[in-house]
């Protein structure tokens, strides 16, 4: 029998395959679809603690764009503390709560639709409650008080 030496390359793409097939990025895919598959949903429905956990990771902790998933993306993600700059000063809430729903399209030319549709995810039924649109409405005043610089 022949023993095969594997290059380090060999070796890494094969890890990698087996890790795909494993399903170990099965949380990054899940929210890029929109789909609920294994994503977690925490169990705050406060503004602040659904940035951190759904969008820091794109839009960066700041809100300027530069999280750590930033560079993966086809688009840039939007600095979400300049909404209000780019609407004439004023923050579109109601339009900011469609985007993060699923309900409107993204601006910018997401034609793929990179930005993931919370709605679904954030409606989980817990105890009977659908809390979806407590929660998308508290991140889009979330994110109306970072225009503020709060």
């Amino acid at each position: 029998m022949k023993h095969i030496i594997f290059g380090r390359s060999v070796f890494w793409g094969i890890l990698m395959w087996w890790c795909v097939s494993m399903g170990w990025t099965a949380v990054a895919d899940g929210p890029r679809s929109g789909t609920s598959e294994d994503v977690t949903l925490i169990p705050s429905i406060q503004g602040p603690a659904l940035y951190k956990a759904y969008c820091a990771s794109c839009h960066g902790s700041d809100a300027k764009g530069g999280g750590p998933m930033a560079k993966a993306l086809k688009i840039s993600p939007a600095d979400l503390t300049r909404i209000s700059t780019r609407n004439g000063g004023t923050l579109p809430l109601a339009r900011i709560s469609r985007i993060i729903s699923g309900d409107a399209q993204v601006p910018g030319g997401h034609g793929t639709r990179e930005m993931p549709v919370w709605g679904p995810i954030f409606s989980h039924v817990d105890s009977d409650q659908d809390l979806g649109r407590v929660r998308i409405d508290n991140l889009a005043r979330y994110l109306r008080e970072l225009q503020l610089g709060r």
